[in-house]
Protein backbone atom coordinates (compact mmCIF):
# COMPACT_ATOMS: atom_id res chain seq x y z
CA UNK A 1 0.00 0.00 0.00
CA UNK A 2 1.44 3.60 -0.98
CA UNK A 3 0.76 6.21 1.65
CA UNK A 4 0.41 9.02 -1.04
CA UNK A 5 -2.46 7.09 -1.99
CA UNK A 6 -4.46 7.09 1.60
CA UNK A 7 -7.48 8.98 1.52
CA UNK A 8 -7.79 12.13 3.44
CA UNK A 9 -9.27 10.61 6.66
CA UNK A 10 -6.88 7.28 6.59
CA UNK A 11 -4.06 9.95 6.51
CA UNK A 12 -5.67 12.14 9.25
CA UNK A 13 -6.26 9.03 11.56
CA UNK A 14 -2.28 8.09 10.85
CA UNK A 15 -1.14 10.55 11.51
CA UNK A 16 -2.46 11.61 14.44
CA UNK A 17 -1.23 7.96 15.25
CA UNK A 18 2.52 8.54 14.33
CA UNK A 19 2.27 11.45 16.32
CA UNK A 20 0.80 9.84 19.51
CA UNK A 21 4.25 7.63 18.60
CA UNK A 22 6.60 10.47 18.30
CA UNK A 23 5.36 11.45 21.29
CA UNK A 24 5.66 8.64 23.73
CA UNK A 25 9.34 7.49 22.07
CA UNK A 26 12.48 7.67 24.00
CA UNK A 27 14.26 6.74 21.29
CA UNK A 28 14.52 9.52 19.49
CA UNK A 29 17.32 8.77 17.53
CA UNK A 30 15.80 5.67 16.15
CA UNK A 31 12.37 7.23 15.68
CA UNK A 32 13.36 10.68 14.32
CA UNK A 33 14.56 8.75 10.51
CA UNK A 34 11.67 6.58 9.95
CA UNK A 35 8.64 9.53 10.80
CA UNK A 36 11.42 11.46 8.21
CA UNK A 37 10.89 8.52 5.70
CA UNK A 38 7.07 7.91 6.29
CA UNK A 39 6.45 11.39 6.26
CA UNK A 40 8.55 11.37 2.65
CA UNK A 41 6.02 8.38 1.70
CA UNK A 42 2.81 10.35 3.15
CA UNK A 43 3.24 13.26 0.85
CA UNK A 44 4.90 13.80 -2.70
CA UNK A 45 7.39 16.00 -4.34
CA UNK A 46 8.94 18.97 -2.21
CA UNK A 47 6.69 19.33 0.15
CA UNK A 48 7.51 15.61 1.48
CA UNK A 49 10.88 16.10 1.38
CA UNK A 50 10.69 19.07 3.51
CA UNK A 51 8.03 17.83 6.12
CA UNK A 52 10.42 14.51 6.26
CA UNK A 53 13.16 17.32 7.25
CA UNK A 54 10.68 19.20 9.80
CA UNK A 55 9.87 16.21 11.48
CA UNK A 56 13.55 14.31 11.63
CA UNK A 57 14.69 17.56 13.75
CA UNK A 58 11.27 17.64 15.55
CA UNK A 59 12.20 14.00 16.69
CA UNK A 60 15.93 14.60 17.05
CA UNK A 61 15.49 17.95 18.90
CA UNK A 62 15.28 17.14 23.12
CA UNK A 63 12.09 18.79 24.32
CA UNK A 64 10.18 19.45 20.66
CA UNK A 65 8.50 15.65 20.58
CA UNK A 66 4.88 17.62 21.89
CA UNK A 67 4.99 19.14 17.75
CA UNK A 68 2.45 16.97 15.71
CA UNK A 69 4.05 17.33 12.86
CA UNK A 70 2.52 14.70 10.50
CA UNK A 71 -1.09 16.27 11.90
CA UNK A 72 0.26 20.05 11.22
CA UNK A 73 0.95 18.69 7.87
CA UNK A 74 -2.25 17.01 6.92
CA UNK A 75 -4.01 20.27 7.71
CA UNK A 76 -1.84 22.24 5.51
CA UNK A 77 -2.49 19.47 2.83
CA UNK A 78 -6.19 19.00 3.16
CA UNK A 79 -7.53 22.31 5.25
CA UNK A 80 -5.34 25.27 4.57
CA UNK A 81 -4.09 24.57 0.86
CA UNK A 82 -7.12 26.26 -1.61
CA UNK A 83 -5.25 24.28 -4.34
CA UNK A 84 -5.31 21.29 -3.21
CA UNK A 85 -8.82 21.38 -1.57
CA UNK A 86 -11.27 22.47 -4.52
CA UNK A 87 -13.58 19.69 -5.09
CA UNK A 88 -14.83 18.67 -8.68
CA UNK A 89 -18.12 20.59 -9.03
CA UNK A 90 -21.10 18.41 -10.81
CA UNK A 91 -23.83 19.97 -13.04
CA UNK A 92 -26.82 18.62 -13.81
CA UNK A 93 -28.45 19.39 -16.94
CA UNK A 94 -31.67 18.29 -17.99
CA UNK A 95 -32.53 18.21 -21.52
CA UNK A 96 -35.74 18.07 -23.50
Amino acid sequence: MKLENLSRRKKLVLSILLDVIGMITFIDLFWAPISAYIMTRMYNGNKGKIAGAVSFIEEIVPGLDFIPSFTIMWFLTYVFNKKDNQEPITIKVKSN
